[in-house]
């Protein structure tokens, strides 16, 4: 079995008072605990990469669980937002057949990957929230999705 840790950036302030590129856009220091949280909050977890948007706040949002694990923060463009889900689905689906992955991305792309898995059989709660900074685990086994488990947004 292997686990996609679905993680949504973390808090990056408000995009209307960010007068530069979008993609450039960092982490607010309520962002960055966020950030820092994830290390303890993933530390009983097995995984052999992380994944990110290549926008800044993704990128960053991941960072100190790098640094933690001793892993590079690979960036690819299937998580940016806007990315059409369903090759992102594809994408992570063909990732998880040989390890588990943190993938970290954005709020339109979390809800569509939860219901594309759930649509692949994956068990998820009715209630589906994804909160900046918080993170899905899903599992998937040899024959496909099993289920998906809600983590709060670390504090």
């Amino acid at each position: 079995m292997s686990r996609l840790y679905l993680i949504r950036h973390a808090h990056a302030g408000d995009r209307l008072k960010w007068s530069g590129p979008d993609d450039a856009r960092p982490l607010s220091e309520k962002g960055w605990r966020q950030a820092r949280a994830l290390v303890p909050l993933l530390a009983g977890e097995a995984f052999g990469a992380i994944a990110s948007s290549p926008s800044l706040r993704c990128v960053q949002s991941v960072e100190p669980l790098a640094t933690a694990r001793h892993l590079a923060v690979e960036q690819d463009s299937r998580l940016l937002e806007g990315h059409d889900p369903d090759d992102t689905f594809a994408w992570l689906d063909a990732r998880l057949t040989s390890e588990s992955l943190v993938a970290c991305t954005h709020g339109d792309i979390v809800p569509a990957v939860l219901e594309l898995a759930a649509q692949a059989g994956a068990g998820l709660p009715e209630e589906r929230r994804w909160p900046k900074g918080s993170t899905w685990v899903l599992e998937r086994g040899e024959r496909g999705w099993l289920r998906g488990q809600f983590l709060a947004t670390p504090s």
